[in-house]
């Protein structure tokens, strides 16, 4: 696990990005299973 304190000014950034990017995977991965799941009913 990392230090908050050794971060710095560019932490806060960092932080927000990953968890952008983190939450976009997030609804990728659920659409992507939405969709197989239509795909396996037909």
């Amino acid at each position: 696990m990392m230090n908050w304190n050794d971060m710095g000014p560019g932490m806060g950034f960092g932080m927000g990005f990953g968890w952008l990017f983190g939450l976009l995977c997030l609804a990728l991965i659920v659409l992507i299973i939405a969709a197989l799941i239509k795909y396996l009913r037909k």
